[in-house]
């Protein structure tokens, strides 16, 4: 019997995860991945879904793994999670908006998780997430998006080595959202069938990413202006932190029109603003490529996502010797360093990088 590991979150996702897993004949053996992040208001109140890294959600967890009959283990990442903090921090002090999901997935979920599946003797890995491994022409490992179209969980995926590929197992990928519910329900799991999803960043249980960057680099932000492309300056702000491209709201200034962040300077601390034509990018610069393909060494067609509610767009990519290069069939919106642009062929993941700057028309 074939022996897999699988990331039990305590939500509806990992749960049915479980359970297709036992239908498919797998060793099941769950793992809770402690974070050190808690929230006595999010554990307090259950309905309010902000995160996965509450004590509620490892108890959710311990049960599913009690009720299915699997064994569990819940393991302390505080110290890799704390390195995934930092990042997010020092991206906003650098000008640029992070992705810690992405991150996430990347360091911890698919570089940890492999790791401890190895030392257990595991065959593979899995986790909850709406996204899926098939089988290319070669017989490859291929990743591609999830069949539910509105749950699809591919964009933060695309960091993943390409030789964890073989070993990989996304089990409710192929199905929609209400079918898992509906799924944990029949199966006993009344508590997480009607649990609601994940929605914020976890650490980030106020909703206001300038608490942690305070917290976590009380010493690094410095107050600045908010300015206009021309130069008019508009009004003070007390951290460059607070901002990223593309945001309109909640800029303390009043310009009389409606005004967007088109750059973030850190070196002068400036916001620099203007309307919301000026997002309009032709195409950007990625760094820190990862290719979940045979690397290409020619200019391609494809499909590139630049955000994750961004529904990707056609565009031409370059590889480079640092990254790529991407033009867009059409001026893009708010080109955000920081980000990740991840390239698709149809519902395939080529790879992705972190996106350096954009190019203006």
């Amino acid at each position: 019997m074939p022996r897999v590991v699988l990331a039990m979150s305590g939500g509806v996702d990992s749960s049915a995860a479980a359970i297709l897993l036992q239908r498919q004949g797998y060793e099941v053996i769950g793992l809770f991945m402690r974070t050190g992040v808690h929230s006595e208001a999010r554990d307090a109140r259950p309905d309010n879904k902000k995160g996965c890294c509450s004590a509620i959600d490892a108890g959710d967890a311990r049960r599913v793994a009690d009720k299915l009959d699997i064994p569990f283990y819940a393991l302390d990442f505080e110290a890799e999670f704390g390195k995934i903090i930092d990042y997010f921090a020092d991206e906003y002090l650098r000008g640029r908006t992070p992705n810690p999901c992405v991150v996430c997935n990347t360091w911890l979920k698919f570089g940890e998780l492999w790791k401890f599946a190895q030392q257990l003797g595991a065959d593979a890995i899995a986790t909850g997430h709406y996204a899926q491994i098939l089988r290319g022409p070669s017989g490859e490992p291929e990743l591609h998006r999830g069949a539910d179209p509105d749950k699809d969980q591919s964009y933060v995926l695309y960091g993943i080595r390409r030789d964890v590929l073989p070993h990989l197992l996304f089990p409710v990928g192929g199905y929609t959202k209400p079918a898992i519910r509906a799924m944990a329900q029949e199966a006993g799991l009344t508590t997480v069938a009607a649990k609601p999803d994940s929605v914020e960043i976890c650490f980030v249980p106020s909703g206001n990413h300038t608490d942690v960057v305070r917290q976590r680099r009380p010493d690094a932000v410095r107050p600045g202006v908010i300015r206009e492309k021309d130069g008019t300056i508009l009004g003070p702000h007390d951290g460059y932190d607070r901002f990223t491209v593309g945001q309109r709201k909640g800029l303390g200034v009043a310009a009389g029109r409606k005004r967007f962040v088109l750059e973030v300077i850190p070196e002068t601390r400036e916001v620099i603003v203007g309307d919301e034509s000026d997002l309009l990018a032709s195409g950007l610069i990625a760094t820190e490529v990862n290719w979940l393909c045979v690397p290409p060494t020619a200019t391609f067609a494809g499909d590139a996502r630049i955000r994750y509610r961004h529904e990707s767009c056609p565009a031409t990519i370059v590889p480079t010797d640092h990254g790529a290069e991407v033009h867009f069939a059409n001026p893009q919106p708010a080109v955000t360093p920081g980000q990740a642009v991840v390239f698709y062929e149809g519902s395939r993941v080529l790879g992705g990088g972190w996106i350096d700057r954009a190019i203006k028309t």
